[in-house]
Order: structure tokens, then sequence, then C-alpha cells
């Protein structure tokens, strides 16, 4: 089973972007499972969202404790949460950072793009959710650009579904240059 743990602040896109996740795993023929955890926090509160995907039925319901990966929609979550806690040696730490930066741990693969200046400059809404889901198909392969595109059009549609397709391209194919 691949789990993913998304970190990020109420407005982000962070609960969206789990389930565009799991559109676009189940849409590769793949089991898979997304669901938030917050309370009754305002925009600009952390949030959590969790993406399972596995060939088998899931029945796990609980919170992603180890991650293979865990994303960073706001960099400023680092250190004062527990953003890399459980996260499996050897795993991912997808960051939304134009510039690397410390607080990962060592015996994971950090990888940081500047999500947000994507966003801005295809969405025109600092929301960087469909840039970092492009970013993921490319730096970990566990799905598919093409599916990650389908499941923006699933969730969006118009210019909208446009803009953010146009952003996670730009973010897959700049991943792709960048990875080691």
């Amino acid at each position: 089973m691949f789990q993913v743990r998304i970190h990020g602040r109420g407005g982000q896109g962070v609960v969206t972007a789990a389930e565009m996740l799991s559109i676009a795993a189940f849409l590769e023929g793949k089991c898979a499972q997304a669901f938030p955890s917050f309370g009754s926090e305002r925009m600009g509160a952390p949030v959590l969202a969790f993406c399972r995907i596995d060939t088998k039925q899931i029945r796990l319901r609980e919170p992603i404790a180890e991650p293979d990966v865990v994303i960073i929609q706001d960099k400023t979550l680092i250190g004062s949460s527990d953003t890399f806690g459980g996260l499996k040696s050897g795993g991912y730490a997808l960051i939304n950072s134009p510039h690397d930066m410390e607080g990962a741990p060592l015996d994971v693969s950090a990888f940081y793009i500047g999500a947000t200046e994507l966003a801005l400059q295809h969405v025109g809404r600092p929301i960087p959710n469909a840039v970092l889901l492009g970013s993921f198909a490319a730096l970990t392969n566990a799905i598919k650009i093409e599916s990650v595109i389908a499941a923006i059009n699933a969730k969006f549609s118009g210019s909208i579904a446009e803009k953010n397709i146009n952003a996670a391209n730009a973010a897959y194919q700049q991943t792709l240059e960048r990875r080691v």
C-alpha cells in the first residue's frame, strides 16, 4: 500500500489535492481512499489530508502515521508541526518552496518546487494543489500525469480545469528536468 499525507493550511486545497490524487489512482484501476483531518478551524489554520493507494481493497480507516510521501503545501508548517513524523526511510518529502531548505530528515528524498509561484503564473491564484500533484506524478511514478489531468477534469471544468492542468503539466516537466 502506498500512503500519502498532505500538510497545508485551510484554503490551499489540501483536501481537494487528496481527493484528486485518489481519483487519479482510481482512474488507473487502483483502489484509493482519501480523507481529511481537521476540526472547526478557519481559513489559514493547519489542515491534514490523507490518501492511500493500493491494488486491492483498502480496509484501514485511521490516519496515516507512516507515509511513503509527505506533501507540504505550506513550508511554514515545518518545525511548527510534526510534518515529517513517521515518514518512511527512503520516502519522499515534496515541499512547496522555490528554494531548498533545512528541516527534512536525512534518510528521505526531499524535493522542493515553487508550487505557489507556478500556481500564480498559470492559475492566477496561490493554490498549489494541482501543481504539487503534477510534481508528485513525476517524482514518485505512483500515478501518471494523464491520470492527474483526468482527475483535474473530473473535479473542475472550463478555464479553471485548463489552468490547473497547465500548472500541473509545468510542475511535472520541471520535476522531470530537476529530478536526480
